[in-house]
């Protein structure tokens, strides 16, 4: 079985980075970290005029009905150059969460402005905890004549404070369900938060007697979980694919900086020492690699091997992309220790993915409750 990305997806490949190259070097990347939204509206109009929202959404949704390994060429060429956008929250989370679990209806009113670029979306689900599992949602959901009042403060939402709409999971009675709001809402309040990572938003999401209608449920009540949790899966291998472009990085820009800077009359990568972190770093990104583009097949193909690829790969390529943004600092010395040096920016999206959905730990528990053992 050849597991290699055809001519076409390493076309969309080399499309995507001379778009990266061009739209986001690292001093527009900066740019942008610093600014309210924290991303480029620009930007994010010109990706849907390429199709990147729209790829792994169906046709009759407005989509390009493309599989879910382009998205994962896609997400790693992004995490090669820590491209801000609201990707990851509407195309991967939310996106795929109205597919699994909306209604027809639903689908045919909400994803076609998804696919065209016109709305950010983002996903409201953990709370100040920081936990990504059912027993950890306290915000509520009670009846209120023909529709439901969410009251309940979500925290680390990805690009809560410019999203359009959310998808907010409150518990009912009946269990954790899921609610289309919209960001205008009367009662609801997003703040941007300061965070370790500042190339990716996050935000804390208040909903004060927010009141829906019973239209904006998506699924049954109390049915939430099972495509959640899914969705979780497919978020895990879109990150471990974005993980190891950055991972990638780490390695060129160590590797580049080891032949130029010199010490004692000679490259320091002539040295044993640099040598052998360089080779370390090589292995982790190569099996990064093998771990991501496996769970991305089987992503696409939602078969058998999906529920384990998915939280190893996440697992493997949380530690690798760590150790490689730790070794690039390591290689490079003071001056990777400074801000004005890209090498921290790596580092830091290494440490806040290297959590998010959650930490390495916690997908080899999943993996080990999936086989059995």
């Amino acid at each position: 079985m050849n597991f290699a990305f055809t001519e076409e997806q390493e076309l969309l490949r080399e499309t995507a980075r001379r778009f990266l190259d061009d739209k986001a070097p690292s001093e527009i990347v900066r740019k942008l970290m610093e600014s309210d939204d924290g991303f480029d509206r620009a930007h994010w109009s010109e990706i849907a005029q390429m199709g990147w929202q729209a790829m792994a959404i169906p046709e009759e949704y407005g989509g390009a009905g493309f599989s879910f390994l382009e998205t994962v060429v896609l997400m790693e060429e992004m995490g090669r150059s820590l491209f801000p956008a609201p990707y990851l929250s509407t195309v991967i989370l939310c996106s795929n969460l109205l597919l699994e679990a909306a209604s027809d209806e639903q689908k045919q009113a909400f994803l076609p402005a998804i696919a065209a670029g016109e709305a950010v979306w983002a996903l409201a689900l953990t709370e100040p905890g920081g936990h990504w599992v059912e027993e950890a949602i306290e915000m509520s959901a009670v009846p209120d004549g023909d529709g439901w009042l969410l009251n309940g403060t979500k925290a680390y939402v990805i690009d809560g404070h410019v999203a359009d709409r959310f998808l907010a999971v409150a518990s009912t009675e009946s269990g954790p369900t899921m609610f289309i709001v919209d960001g205008a809402a009367q009662g609801l309040s997003a703040r941007k938060v300061e965070s370790m990572d500042m190339t990716r938003s996050l935000a804390e999401v208040q909903f004060d007697g927010v009141r829906v209608g019973a239209d904006a449920m998506v699924g049954g009540d109390g049915e939430a979980w099972q495509a959640i949790d899914t969705v979780l899966d497919i978020a895990a291998v879109a990150l471990a694919a974005e993980q190891v472009g950055g991972a990638q990085t780490c390695l060129d820009m160590a590797v580049e900086y080891a032949k130029v800077r010199h010490q004692f009359g000679r490259p320091i990568g002539s040295f044993q020492a640099i040598k052998h972190k360089c080779a370390d770093m090589l292995v982790q990104v190569e099996s990064a690699k093998s771990a991501a583009y496996y769970a991305g097949w089987a992503a696409s193909e939602r078969n058998d091997e999906f529920a384990i690829t998915a939280p190893l790969a996440k697992s493997y390529c949380s530690e690798a992309y760590f150790f490689c943004a730790a070794e690039n600092i390591q290689i490079h010395g003071g001056i990777g220790f400074t801000w004005e040096h890209d090498a921290h920016l790596y580092f830091k999206r290494a440490k806040s993915s290297e959590l998010m959905f959650g930490d390495p730990t916690y997908h080899r528990s999943r993996l080990a409750d999936r086989i059995g053992i």
